[in-house]
C-alpha cells in the first residue's frame, strides 16, 4: 500500500486545541453498519454487559529538555552548543533513547548539562538525530519535573508556552506508570462519572501499559509503506490483565481497546490463536489493511492525522472505505479532530 492512499483534507478550524469540558461531553461517532452521532457519555449504553474496556495507564512525563554541551578538553574546538533533547524510551539498563536537536554538534562521550544537578552522558549517537543517553540525577523523575517541558503535538499551538492547564488536560485519569512522551489520547475522554456508569452497566475495565514514544510525532517519509520502519515502544501486560482478557473472550464478551496504543500492546501480547500472554518488552507492530486482528472486537479511538500510521491502523480495523466515509461525515458534521478532539467507536470489519 502507498502513503497517498491515506490522505484527506481537514479544515484548520476542525483541529481541537483544548479538550471538551467535561471530558465525556465530547462527541462520539459510532461506526457500525451505519453512522450514528452520539456522545462519549453514551458509551455505557453502546456496549454490552460483559464487555471489557482495555485502557492504557501510562503517565505522560515532561519529556523535552534543553542542555548545554560541556567542553571537557581544551583541544575540543567545537565550541559550546545548545542541545535539545526529547526523551523517547527507557532501556533496561536505565539509559534512554532520545531524539536530539542540533545532533550534529554531539558525539559519544559528551556531557550535556541540563541544570546544575541534572546532566546526561552521550553513550552513542545514532542515525536520524537519535542517541542513547545516561542521565545523572539524584531523582530522575523529580529532575524531569523541575527542568522538563510537556511535548504537546505540533498542531496544538502554544506560542507563549505550555500552560498548567495543559499539564492537567494532557493526562488521562488512568495515568499511573511514568514513561510516555505523548498521551494515549482516547483515554482523555474518561471521567469518574463515566467509569461509574460503565460499571453499573456491567462493563469492566482492565489496565495495560504502552509508553508512547517520540516517534509518534514523526511523519511517515516513504511512499511505499512496506519500507516504513515503526519506532519501538515499551509495553507491559500483566499476568492478571492477560487472564482477564482471555476470560472475557471465553465468556463471549467483547474486547474494546481504548485507543490504538492499548490495541497495539494486546495484539503484540497475543499468540496466533488470540490468547493474550503476559508481556514485558518492546513492540514495533505496524498494522496495515490486511492485518488479521487477534483480540480486539471494537475500538474506541480519536480521529487521526492524514498519512499517519494510526489512520492506517483504524483503516485496517474498520475498512479503508468505511473510514473514509466516516471521516468525511465527521468533517461535514463539525467534529473536532486529533489529540484534544472527539472520538469514534469502531466495529471491526
Amino acid at each position: 500500500m502507498k502513503l497517498s492512499d491515506f490522505g484527506y483534507d481537514l479544515p484548520a478550524e476542525r483541529i481541537a486545541v483544548e479538550p471538551a469540558r467535561p471530558r465525556d461531553s465530547a462527541r462520539l461517532l459510532c461506526m457500525g453498519e451505519a453512522l450514528r452521532d452520539c456522545f462519549v457519555r453514551d458509551l455505557p449504553g453502546l456496549l454490552r454487559r460483559g464487555d471489557l474496556l482495555v485502557v492504557n495507564d501510562t503517565r505522560v512525563i515532561p519529556a523535552q529538555l534543553s542542555a548545554m554541551r560541556v567542553i571537557a578538553h581544551p583541544e575540543d574546538k567545537r565550541g559550546a552548543a545548545r542541545i535539545g533533547i526529547t526523551l523517547d524510551r527507557r532501556r533496561d539498563d536505565g539509559s534512554w533513547r532520545v531524539l536530539l536537536r542540533n545532533a550534529r554538534r554531539v558525539r559519544a562521550g559528551d556531557v550535556l548539562v541540563i541544570d546544575p544537578e541534572f546532566s546526561a552522558e552521550v553513550l552513542e549517537v545514532l542515525e536520524g538525530g537519535a542517541a542513547y543517553l545516561r542521565f545523572v540525577a539524584d531523582d530522575f523523575y523529580a529532575a524531569l519535573a523541575r527542568s522538563g517541558a510537556l511535548a504537546l503535538p505540533p498542531y496544538i499551538a502554544r506560542p507563549e508556552g505550555i500552560t498548567a492547564q495543559d499539564a492537567a488536560d494532557y493526562q488521562t485519569m488512568f495515568a499511573a506508570h511514568e514513561g510516555a512522551v505523548a498521551a494515549p489520547t482516547a483515554g482523555l475522554h474518561f471521567t469518574e462519572a463515566l467509569t461509574e456508569s460503565l460499571a453499573a452497566a456491567g462493563v469492566e475495565i482492565v489496565r495495560v501499559t504502552l509508553h508512547v514514544g517520540a516517534g509518534t510525532f514523526l511523519p511517515v517519509r516513504v511512499e511505499e509503506l512496506s519500507e516504513h520502519k515503526m519506532h519501538a515502544e515499551r509495553g507491559f501486560v500483566s499476568l492478571e490483565a492477560a487472564a482477564k482478557i482471555n476470560a472475557v473472550r471465553a465468556a463471549g464478551g467483547r474486547i474494546v481497546p481504548v485507543g490504538t496504543t492499548a490495541l497495539r500492546v494486546i495484539e503484540s501480547a497475543a499468540d496466533d490463536a488470540g490468547v493474550v500472554k503476559a508481556f514485558d518488552g518492546e513492540t514495533d507492530i505496524f498494522i496495515l489493511p490486511g492485518y488479521r486482528f487477534k483480540v480486539a472486537d471494537l475500538l474506541f479511538t480519536n480521529f487521526h492525522l492524514p498519512h499517519s500510521t494510526l489512520l492506517m491502523l483504524v483503516s485496517a480495523f474498520a475498512g479503508v472505505e468505511r473510514i473514509r466515509a466516516a471521516y468525511a461525515h465527521a468533517i461535514a458534521a463539525g467534529y473536532r479532530f486529533y489529540s484534544y478532539g472527539d472520538a469514534c467507536l469502531l466495529e471491526r470489519a
